[in-house]
């Protein structure tokens, strides 16, 4: 079996370990779970939608988080996201952290922004990341970002080749600039691969509805949807709803790719199975360097973009599925990336 590209530190895997000074329960609601062990230093983790054990970035951020928090000899404090939480929430959520002695603090998403900025200012000696925003402008705040085009572009590229029928499919969890930037990557790769190959796209909610990141069954409907119109490959940019989007594939007998983590590892056996490759997104890399930044006093505020080039962002090919001659293909466009012979367009409209 192929191990993947640029493979991650799996969330799965660091939750069978036995880590008695970083562990915490995880905890719902808008207050931050209290952490065990007995080092007084601590570090918070605030979860986006889906929560850890989502297969995605929620567990990418605790694996990087529990890997520095375990060096450092401090515990991990975690606090879960609800899909009716406000800005008000959130912020309620990274305070209590930071009044609990949390430092450094991650929140995972895009949606942590106001809250970051607010409570930021408000607890100027400690620091904060935030993944997927690069809004903020603060003393204190680290900016996660990650080239989900870049990425993507890999697994269009896997999948254009890979198709038997011709035609592909793109899931995106919520109609936003983010999931926006991984279709537009995805699209740039199967054109760039087999032009002739046909591309569906379909989103699973509008903002200000982020149910999409988490609703499984409307992940299946809108798959059950591609799968019957002759699609035979579906990359689900969906977070947790991309477990309906590979339970429908294997109810069908088709094929889909997973996103952020290896989600060929991460599923369960045979639904794994279905899973041809996954774009990865380093998000436990980024997090660990973070906290081990903070660690070392070598910190500096702004934003970190991670990308093809700093192993942010990549392909997995787990499972051994794809052909030897898509691997060498996709390869071969990834470094056209890295030297800059070839830009991945951010936008469906560039």
């Amino acid at each position: 079996m192929r191990r993947p590209h640029l493979h991650p530190r799996l969330g799965l895997m660091l939750l069978a370990l036995v880590l008695p000074a970083t562990l915490a329960a995880c905890g719902e609601g808008t207050g931050a779970t209290g952490a065990t062990g007995d080092s007084d230093r601590t570090v918070g983790v605030a979860y986006d939608l889906g929560g850890r054990g989502d297969g995605g970035f929620n567990d990418l951020a605790y694996a990087g988080a529990t890997q520095a928090a375990e060096s450092m000899d401090a515990k991990v404090m975690e606090s879960s996201a609800r899909a009716e939480d406000t800005d008000a929430d959130r912020t309620a959520r990274l305070k209590l952290m930071a009044e609990g002695g949390a430092n450094p603090v991650v929140a995972v998403g895009y949606l942590y922004a106001p809250s970051v900025a607010e409570v930021a200012e408000q607890f100027p000696e400690t620091w904060f990341a935030i993944v997927d925003d690069d809004t903020i402008t603060a003393d204190n705040v680290v900016s996660l970002t990650f080239a989900a085009n870049e990425g993507s572009f890999l697994v269009g590229v896997a999948a254009a080749l890979q198709s038997e029928t011709g035609q592909v499919g793109f899931i995106g969890g919520v109609n936003t600039p983010l999931i926006n930037e991984f279709e537009a990557g995805f699209a740039a790769g199967v054109e760039a691969a087999d032009n002739g190959v046909e591309l569906d796209t379909a989103y699973l909610t509008q903002p200000p509805d982020f149910n999409g990141f988490n609703d499984p069954q409307r992940g299946a409907e809108a798959a059950a949807g591609m799968y019957d119109s002759g699609v035979d490959i579906i990359f689900a940019a969906a977070g947790g709803s991309g477990q309906g989007v590979f339970e429908t594939a294997a109810k069908v007998g088709a094929k889909a790719i997973g996103v952020d983590n290896d989600q060929y590892e991460t599923a369960e056996p045979p639904l794994n199975e279905v899973i041809i490759t996954s774009m990865l997104k380093r998000v436990d890399v980024g997090v660990e360097q973070f906290i081990s930044s903070v660690e070392d006093g070598t910190v500096t505020s702004g934003t970190t973009k991670l990308n093809l080039s700093s192993e942010g962002v990549g392909y997995a090919t787990s499972g051994d599925f794809l052909s030897p001659e898509t691997i060498k293909a996709v390869d071969a466009f990834a470094e056209k990336i890295k030297s800059g012979e070839l830009a991945v367009p951010r936008s469906v409209d560039q």
